[in-house]
Order: structure tokens, then sequence, then C-alpha cells
């Protein structure tokens, strides 16, 4: 899937630029002055309007079905559902809402999987204005937008010779790279099955599974590993 920070694919779901009606946003963040001054930002550039600010994935999961906007913003780091979550359950729905992440995450793994969860963008906190404006531009072209200062090339590898075992991050199946991410951020197993909605006995399943694919045998071990890897800050 070939993306770019600036120009990206066509989509049949494109919204008209020429359109009267605002194209609609809702954000979900937990922190009121990064949810505030994010919409405060997106009200600013003509033709988009903030319609439902939200501090929590389950209450955006309940607005986006209610009010169906044209784009969620999502943090990456909502604590109640993973943002993954939501963009599935609002993707199963079939709901008109695109949705894209916000983070300070940039890592090759993390991207990825967001992209591949049906994501529209991969937004960084540390974007300018003119950045989000662009973003959102493409947004309503019905385009995929990654941040720039993300390497977007290196996501998709060198070409068919890329070896896939050089990163043993690699290996983990989706499921498991969210368990990975959840457990180094000190969540325990049962509150990593709330948030993406699994039972405890499956995440155990995954727990045992990435680290017998990483060869680490506890959770201090994958905090290490996540620390040496620029991973420990998983609170995006």
């Amino acid at each position: 899937m070939p993306v770019s920070a600036t120009q990206t694919q066509s989509s049949p779901a494109a919204i008209p630029v020429t359109e009267q009606r605002p194209f609609e946003i809702l954000i979900a963040d937990e922190l009121t002055l990064v949810r505030e001054g994010l919409a405060s930002l997106c009200n600013s550039i003509p033709g988009f309007h903030v319609v439902s600010q939200v501090g929590s994935a389950g209450a955006a999961l309940a607005e986006i079905q209610r009010l169906q906007p044209s784009l969620a913003l999502l943090d990456l780091g909502l604590s109640d559902l993973a943002a993954t979550e939501v963009i599935r359950r609002v993707r199963d729905l079939n709901l008109r809402t695109r949705c894209a992440v916000f983070s300070v995450r940039k890592d090759r793994k993390t991207v990825l999987e967001v992209l591949r969860t049906g994501a529209c963008g991969f937004l960084l906190k540390t974007s300018s204005a003119d950045q989000m404006a662009d973003a959102l531009t493409q947004f309503t072209q019905g385009g995929i937008y990654v941040s720039p200062q993300i390497e977007v090339m290196s996501l998709f590898g060198d070409g068919p010779g890329r070896a896939t075992n050089e990163d043993p991050l690699e290996s983990l199946s989706s499921r498991e790279f969210q368990v990975f991410s959840l457990l180094v951020e000190g969540i325990r197993a049962k509150e990593i099955a709330a948030r993406l909605s699994l039972s405890p006995k499956t995440v155990d399943t995954y727990r045992s599974s990435l680290m017998r694919k990483l060869d680490i045998h506890d959770v201090a071990g994958l905090v290490k590993f996540a620390i040496r890897r620029d991973l420990a800050d998983l609170r995006a």
C-alpha cells in the first residue's frame, strides 16, 4: 500500500472539496488541553468543523455511531479500548467515518499495524499546523496521510528481497504486538483483554507466543527490550 506524507491514493469515498457542508471531525484524547487545542486548530482551518470532543474510546465509538462524522482523530494511547479496536469496529459496522491516529510514537511496526487496521492516517503529535492542514486536505480527497517525519518508504521495506527475519518484532502478529505494547506499558492481562476485546486466556496465549518469538521470558525482559528499541513510552 504505497503512501506518502503529501501524496495519497484516491478513493471512491472521497469528499468533494467544493461541497459546502464542512468536513466534520471528532477528536478523542484523554487530556482536555490536548483535545481542546487540537479542536481549536482544526476549527481554524477553512472548511473543517469539530463536531465532538471526547475523552475515551468508548465515548468516541458511541459518538461516531451517533454523528457519523467524516473523520475521527483518535489518540493512540486511549486507555479504555485500544484505538485500533475502535477503528476495527467502525469498519465492521460499515460506517462512513474514516479514522486517523495521532501519537508520539513513530516506530515502523506501530505505524504499519495502525495502517493495516484500516486507519486513513498516522499523525505525530509533533506535527505543525501546516502539516495538520495538509493531512485534513488529503482526508477530504479520500487519501492516506503519514506525517513527513516518518520515513514512509522504510515502512514497506527495501523491496522483494527484504529479509523479514532481521527484526524479531516483525515476527509478531498484529495481536501479539498489541499485547506486547500493553505489557511493557505495565497493563495487566485482565485490562489488556478488556482493551482488545479478548478473553484473559487468549491474552495469556498471545503473551506466551510473543515471548517465545522474542526469546524473552518475563515482563521485565520485555520492558528492557522496549527501552532499547525506544518503545518504552507507550502512553501515546
